[in-house]
């Protein structure tokens, strides 16, 4: 069995350009939002929403209390997401999907 890597730092959110929107004009201005490794993430801290598109594919998640200000991606087991707030890591599988 191959070992685990351990994941990338964080690195904050970088903004996005006004003509880089891509997500839905009912969130208005995303908190935070940049991309890593060919995804992007916006967050809206007043919907309480974290958006997340990988290869065309929108993913949409509840981000409860938490906000949202960083990134970071394991590069094993799927590459799964992780992002700081002000209460520390929160890992994607602990948000609720809500589209």
């Amino acid at each position: 069995m191959e070992p685990m890597k351990p994941m990338k730092p964080m690195e904050p959110m970088k903004p996005m350009s006004a003509m880089e929107r891509w997500w839905p004009d009912e969130l208005g201005h995303a908190s935070s939002s940049g991309s890593q490794n060919d995804v992007r993430y916006a967050f809206f801290a007043d919907k309480h929403r974290l958006l997340i598109e990988d290869h065309g594919s929108l993913r949409i998640y509840d981000s409860g209390d938490h906000q949202i200000n960083g990134v970071s991606q394991q590069q094993s087991h799927g590459h799964s997401l992780a992002f700081t707030s002000q209460t520390g890591i929160v890992n994607l599988d602990e948000l609720k999907q809500v589209s």
